[in-house]
C-alpha cells in the first residue's frame, strides 16, 4: 500500500528532515536536487566530517542513513517541561534505558511497517495490541493479546506482516496485509537497551521516544550533560545522518538531517545510473558466486581495522575472490574485573593450548560438565550445609568425582519428596567415599586438572564441551602479532559461523586475507576490470580481537532460534510461588551469564544460561560489576572462601611465566595435589 504523504513529499520540496522521515528505506536509493543550498566557509569537511556546503540546483543520490545522534529533554509525567533544556547525546552515552510504551496509536499496518524498524534479530520484532478483536479468514485476534511483528514479505501477491501470537504457551503464526486498518499500541517493554540499541530499532520515524534510566554501566569520561543523580525519563529526538553520493566525486559524503537545507526528490526523472554505485560489504556477499572474481575501489575504509588489513585504505583496489562462511572459536580472556577482551580464533590456529582449571557454581554445572571421555574431578571453595541429612554437606578443600544424575528420596517437612540429586565420590587420602549433591546446591568448585597434553584448537572443538578454559603453550609463529599468545586464560565459550570475502592488494597480491562481512565498515565501488589471477594466493587469517559490544551482539544472534536451556533445579518445596526467584547465594552465577549465553544447548549448557532472555539480558549487562564481594548475600563471612580462590588464583590462575623454548611454549600450573593440600590448609586455619 503506497504512502500518499511519501508521494506527494515526492512532488514538492520539503526540507532534508521531513524527507528522511517520509521516504520508505526500502525504496532506496533516491535522487535529491537542492532546491535551496547552504554555504560555510573553509573545509567542507569541517564540521566533525559532515558534508556542510551543498550548492542550489546541485544533484546528490541518497543511498541511506541512519541515526547519528540524539537530542533530549528531561520530562515529568511524560511531558516535557517548559524549562527543560536540551542536551546532545551521542550514541555511546553510557546507560541502560526501559522504552517507555507510545501511548499514540498507528491506524493500519502499513503505519507501523513505515515507521518502526522490523528485522530478522530479536531487536526487530515489535509488540502491539489492538483494543478490538481482529476477525482473519481462520484465526480471530482476540483485544488486548501481544501481537509479535516477525517480518514482512509478500504473500500471493499481497505485501503482509508475518505475525505471532502465544496462547497458552503455544505459539500461533499468521499474516496481516498492509491494508489492515484499526488502532494498533504499543506493547509495554520489559527489556533493557543501550542508547545506540534504542537508536537503530528503537525510534519510530515521525515520532520521539520517551525512555526511562534504568542504570549505568560505566563512567562517562566527559562532563555529563543530564542532572546530577538523574534516575527519570529522557524524551529523545533523533538527528539523522545521510549517506550520499555526488554527481562528481567518488567518496561517499555524510550529511545531517538538521541542514538547513531544501531539496526536491527527482528520482523518476533521473538517470540513476549516472552515479557511482558504492556497496558494502554486505551487499557484496549478496552476489552470486558467479559474479567473483571482481575488482573494486575502495570508496570508504574501515578505519577501525587498518592494523588487521593494511592495504585497505580509501583509494586502493582490491580483488575479491570468493564469498563463504567459515567457523571461528568466540574466546573471552578470564578475569574477574573488567574490562576483559574478547577474540575471535579462525580453526586454522597453529598455536597450541595447555588446560586450564573450570570453575563451577552449583552441582548443577557439574552434571553438564561431565563427560564420558575423562572423569570430572574437582574441589570445593565454597561450603555448603544440607537441609537434609540424606544429602552431603560440603566443606571448603573436600575433593570429588564427579558420577552421574539420579533422584533420590528426601524427607522435607514431614514428607518425602524425590529430587535431583549429583552422586558423587568423595576422595578421601587412598578410600573413596559415595555421597550425593543435591543439584540445587550453591557451592563453588575448581577443576583439578591432570591432563598436561598441549592440544590443537581443532582437537578441544572435537574432543571436549564449550566453555572451555585454556592457555597458550605454544603460539603460533605463522602470525606476526598473536595477540592471545600473552593472555594468561582464555576461556573458549562456543563455535561461531560468520560470513568472509576472501580478498587480496590488487597491486600486489602475494597473499589472500578473510576479512569479516558484518565486522568491517566499508564501501566500495566495482570496477569493469579483468582479474589477473583467478586462483586466490596464499590465505591468511589472524585472530580478530573484537569490542565489547561486537562480543555482546555475536552471543546474542548466534543461536537465537534456539529454545531457552532449561533451568537448574530449585530446592524442594511443598507450596513453590510464582515466578523465577533467585537464591540467595546465586548471585554470583547470575552475574557469570554472559559467558555462556545462547549457547548450542545440545553441547555447552550450564547453569549460568537457566534465566529466560529477558533475565539473561539485564544479567549479562550486569557482569560489568565486580564479582569478588567480600561477604555473600546472607551477610556470612566468606574469607575461607576468598582465601582459597585466592590461594587457586595465584598458583593456577595467573601465573604467567617467561618463554622456556625457541617456539615460546609457556609454562603452566595446573590445579594439582600441592594446591590441594593448600586448601586444606587454609580450611583448617579458619
Amino acid at each position: 500500500m503506497p504512502n500518499p504523504h511519501a508521494a506527494l513529499l515526492r512532488t514538492m520540496t520539503s526540507t532534508l528532515e521531513k524527507f528522511i522521515h517520509s521516504v520508505d528505506p526500502r525504496t532506496l536509493p533516491r535522487v535529491l536536487q537542492i532546491q535551496s543550498g547552504i554555504y560555510f566557509e573553509g573545509s567542507i569537511y569541517e564540521m566533525f566530517g559532515h558534508e556542510c556546503s551543498l550548492s542550489t540546483g546541485e544533484v546528490i543520490k541518497v543511498i541511506g542513513f541512519k541515526i547519528n545522534k540524539l537530542i533530549a529533554s528531561v520530562c515529568d509525567n511524560n511531558e516535557v517541561s517548559q524549562f527543560s533544556a536540551k542536551v546532545e547525546l551521542p550514541l555511546n552515552f553510557p546507560g541502560l534505558y526501559k522504552v517507555v510504551a507510545d501511548k499514540t496509536p498507528y491506524v493500519s499496518i502499513e503505519e507501523i511497517t513505515r515507521k518502526v524498524s522490523i528485522g530478522p534479530t530479536r531487536f526487530g520484532h515489535p509488540c502491539f495490541y489492538s483494543p478490538e478483536d481482529i476477525q482473519l479468514a481462520k484465526f480471530t485476534i482476540k483485544h488486548g493479546e501481544h501481537i509479535t511483528f516477525n517480518s514482512v514479505e509478500d504473500v500471493s501477491g499481497t505485501m503482509s506482516v508475518n505475525c505471532v501470537v502465544v496462547r497458552n504457551n503455544q505459539c500461533h503464526s499468521f499474516t496481516l496485509p498492509l491494508s489492515q486498518e484499526g488502532k494498533f499500541y504499543e506493547c509495554e517493554d520489559d527489556q533493557i537497551y543501550t542508547l545506540k540499541e534504542i537508536a537503530e530499532w528503537k525510534i519510530p520515524k515521525c515520532r520521539n521516544r520517551i525512555v526511562k534510566l534504568s542504570s549505568t554501566i560505566h563512567m562517562w569520561d566527559f562532563s555529563n550533560p543530564l542532572p546530577e543523580n538523574f534516575d527519570g525519563c529522557l524524551i529523545l529526538t533523533p538527528v539523522y545522518e545521510v549517506q550520499a553520493v555526488m554527481k562528481f566525486r567518488k567518496d561517499i559524503v555524510h550529511i545531517l538531517s538538521d541542514l538547513d537545507v531544501e531539496v526536491k526528490d527527482i528520482t523518476d526523472c533521473y538517470d540513476i545510473s549516472s552515479f557511482l554505485q558504492p556497496l558494502s560489504l554486505e551487499d557484496i556477499f549478496e552476489r552470486t558466486s558467479k559474479e567473483f572474481p571482481m575488482v573494486a575501489e575502495i570508496l570508504e575504509g574501515p578505519s577501525e581495522s587498518k592494523k588487521l588489513f593494511k592495504f585497505l585504505d580509501t583509494g586502493n583496489e582490491i580483488v575479491i575472490y570468493r564469498k563463504y562462511q567459515a567457523t571461528r572459536v568466540l574466546a573471552s580472556e578470564i578475569r574477574s574485573d573488567s574490562p576483559k577482551r574478547y577474540f575471535l580464533i579462525p580453526m586454522s590456529y597453529k598455536g597450541r593450548f595447555k588446560r586450564r582449571p573450570r570453575e563451577f557454581p552449583t552441582a548443577y554445572d557439574l552434571d553438564i560438565a561431565r563427560s564420558e571421555k575423562e572423569q570430572l574431578h574437582v574441589v570445593a571453595t565454597k561450603a555448603f550445609d544440607s537441609p537434609h541429612k540424606e544429602l552431603f554437606s560440603v566443606s571448603v578443600g573436600d575433593q570429588f568425582l564427579v558420577q552421574q544424575c539420579q533422584t533420590s528420596e528426601v524427607l522435607y517437612e514431614g514428607r518425602k519428596k524425590l529430587i535431583d540429586v549429583l552422586a558423587c565420590e568423595q576422595i578421601l587420602g587412598d578410600t573413596y567415599k559415595k555421597v550425593l549433591l543435591p543439584m540445587y546446591m550453591e557451592g563453588r568448585f575448581v577443576e583439578v586438572i591432570h591432563d598436561k597434553k598441549q592440544y590443537q584448537l581443532s582437537e578441544i572443538c572435537k574432543e571436549f564441551h564449550l566453555p572451555f578454559n585454556v592457555k597458550v603453550s605454544v603460539r603460533d609463529l605463522s602470525i606476526e602479532e598473536d595477540v592471545v599468545a600473552a593472555i594468561p586464560g582464555l576461556q573458549f565459550e562456543e563455535e561461531i559461523t560468520d560470513s568472509y570475502l576472501l580478498i587480496s592488494s590488487a597491486s600486489n597480491p602475494v597473499e589472500s586475507w578473510e576479512i569479516p562481512v558484518c565486522r568491517l565498515n566499508m564501501s566500495v565501488h566495482l570496477l569493469s576490470k579483468d582479474v589477473q589471477t583467478v586462483v586466490p594466493p596464499v590465505t591468511k587469517t589472524k585472530v580478530e580481537e573484537i569490542s565489547e559490544e561486537q562480543y555482546y551482539m555475536l552471543r546474542r544472534y548466534e543461536n537465537q532460534t534456539l529454545r531457552s536451556p532449561p533451568r537448574p533445579p530449585k530446592k524442594p518445596t511443598l507450596s513453590p510461588k510464582p515466578g523465577f526467584a533467585v537464591p540467595k547465594q546465586g548471585v554470583t552465577y547470575v552475574l557469570q551469564a554472559p559467558k555462556n549465553f545462547c549457547v548450542d544447548t545440545t553441547k555447552k549448557l550450564c547453569s549460568s544460561q537457566a534465566a529466560d532472555v529477558s533475565e539473561l539480558q539485564v544479567s549479562y549487562r550486569n557482569d560489568l560489576v565486580h564479582r569478588d564481594n567480600k561477604k555473600d548475600m546472607t551477610g556470612n563471612d566468606t574469607s575461607v572462601e576468598n582465601s582459597v580462590i585466592k590461594g587457586l588464583t595465584n598458583q593456577a590462575l595467573d601465573n604467567c611465566e617467561a618463554e622456556e623454548d625457541e617456539e615460546e611454549e609457556h609454562s603452566y600450573d595446573y590445579v594439582d595435589e600441592d594446591i590441594i593440600e593448600n586448601i586444606s590448609i587454609s580450611r583448617l586455619h579458619h
